[in-house]
């Protein structure tokens, strides 16, 4: 399932240089922030294995996958695709509020993963 190195990820960009993730990013509490940007870094830094072994990233439904950050009672998650190789990309970001994924945001990543991966590299959401 992971590949053999370490993980890079990127995430998707608007043509006008833009990202639905950095918008999140941006509006998440100072704490909550540090927190899920850590465990990007962490995830690049040990590896896919060390970081399922964390539960720091878990399979959602076909090629998605979420990114798990905790910072008190706040769940963030970062939804992602493999592309090729080492390379990964987030589609974007939210803050569960319930046990389960809303179907709405893995619709979302999935429908800006297939226009990702068709070439439309931005504006896919």
């Amino acid at each position: 399932m992971y590949m053999i190195g370490k993980p890079d990820f990127d995430w998707i960009k608007r043509s006008d240089g833009t990202s639905e993730f950095q918008d999140f990013i941006i509006s998440l509490p100072i704490k909550d922030r540090a927190k899920l940007l850590k465990v990007i870094r962490d995830i690049e830094e040990y590896g896919m294995d060390i970081a399922a072994k964390m539960d720091w990233v878990s399979k959602i439904q076909g090629d998605i996958f979420e990114i798990r950050s905790r910072c008190g009672k706040q769940r963030q998650r970062a939804l992602y695709f493999h592309e090729i190789e080492n390379k990964y990309v987030i589609t974007h970001g939210f803050t569960k509020k319930t046990e389960k994924t809303p179907s709405k945001e893995i619709e979302h990543a999935i429908a800006a993963m297939k226009k990702y991966k068709e070439g439309d590299k931005n504006d896919c959401y």
